[in-house]
């Protein structure tokens, strides 16, 4: 296929479909999920309300968010075969060119929610209702899985999920034993509103080009998960955090600006900064640096958070980026005591609700996904030569 419209690399700037579930406007910094600013949701909404927006387009009643609670405290136990099957789990192979293992709980995860599938009792039903039913249950059960394989990497063995704990509190309780205090819990809860969806990235059109085949439910969430997997998608605040572990807590501001200038120098990417589509400041972002600040202080590290504002600094004065999603939220998420292998897997815990609401919507209204390509191969019509001349 030729066209005089040349397509942008990655589709760019490339509308795909119509949807009524988040706008971005990128010049303006704004985030809005079904017409709801971020910033009003990250002060007053949970994540349980934010999951509601996103599946009906609009809030819920104080039964409805109750219904939908219930719902999610009835689901989030795991099925004890896949639990079984997490256990059984090889260990991390080495990483390419070292010797050393990286444990990549994505692999994990990918597995284990296509597993979720053989147990779920509505997986033969592709009815609307029942793929609401299944939406929620993909939202309870992966935090259950993230939270019990982070318990697992830890040497402890998986806890039952609490029921009067909400969802952000039940993951950080699952994760560490321990019940976390309301500003740990404000924290997550806060994080996992601001990841839940964002238009068409690249692990959120994956899933809607599975479910346009009109595929299960769960093998669009599990497309999703691969495609967050790969390290141009999810990974860059496990990256970040890499960076202020190496810095060092306790190095001297110097120090700090030495170790970023030469990263510069060497054309390196500072992680964490710069975005695909915003041209000012990430909205998230905002939110992510007062929970970075506010932790920091709470736990006695204020140091990752100081370090952070002066990179942060630094790489807007020479580079002209502001931070994206990922810079703040690698020293929030090592405030609440949330290892790095870690990092890319909560993502998902909360790219999940936005996902299942792309799925219900491509279910909706479908038309198989199958875009062209512009042809720049060899000339048509080539001849062809017998093999015992060529």
């Amino acid at each position: 296929m030729t066209t005089d419209a040349k397509p942008k690399a990655g589709l760019e700037e490339t509308v795909a479909t119509s949807s009524a579930i988040c706008y971005l406007d990128g010049e303006r910094g704004v985030l809005a999920y079904c017409g709801y600013d971020i910033h009003e949701l990250a002060r007053h909404a949970t994540f349980e309300e934010v999951c509601y927006l996103l599946w009906h387009r609009r809030l819920p009643t104080r039964r409805e968010l109750g219904d939908l609670q219930s719902q999610l405290i009835e689901a989030r136990p795991l099925p004890e075969a896949v639990l079984r099957l997490m256990r059984s789990l090889p260990a991390a192979q080495p990483a390419s060119g070292s010797g050393t293992t990286r444990t990549d709980g994505m692999d994990a995860l990918r597995t284990l929610t296509s597993a979720l599938a053989h147990y779920d009792p509505d997986a033969a039903d592709q009815s609307p209702q029942a793929n609401h039913r299944k939406a929620i249950r993909l939202v309870s059960q992966v935090a259950s899985l993230v939270a019990t394989l982070g318990r697992l990497e830890a040497g402890g063995g998986p806890l039952q999920p609490d029921p009067v704990l909400g969802h952000a509190a039940n993951f950080l309780y699952m994760l560490t034993g321990e019940r976390p205090s309301a500003l740990a819990t404000r924290a997550f809860d806060v994080a996992l509103v601001l990841h839940a969806d964002h238009e068409l990235n690249a692990s959120t059109f994956a899933a809607r080009v599975a479910a346009a085949t009109l595929t299960d439910i769960h093998s669009a969430i599990v497309a999703g998960i691969a495609t967050l997997k790969g390290p141009l998608h999810g990974g860059a605040n496990a990256d970040v955090m890499r960076m202020l572990l190496e810095i060092g807590a306790s190095a001297p501001p110097e120090r700090v600006e030495e170790a970023v200038r030469a990263k510069l120098a060497r054309k390196e990417k500072i992680p964490g900064f710069g975005h695909r589509v915003y041209r000012t400041e990430d909205p998230r972002a905002t939110h992510l640096r007062q929970m970075s600040r506010d932790l920091g202080q709470r736990s006695g590290q204020p140091a990752w958070f100081e370090m952070s504002q002066r990179i942060e600094a630094i790489v807007k004065a020479e580079k002209k980026l502001n931070p994206n999603v990922d810079f703040y939220s690698a020293s929030t998420y090592h405030a609440l005591g949330i290892p790095i292998a870690l990092f890319t897997p909560i993502f998902a815990v909360s790219r999940v609700s936005g996902w299942t609401a792309h799925v219900l919507e491509q279910y909706a209204n479908n038309r198989l996904i199958r875009p062209r390509a512009d042809y720049v191969g060899p000339a048509y019509p080539q001849t062809y030569t017998p093999l015992d001349v060529r």
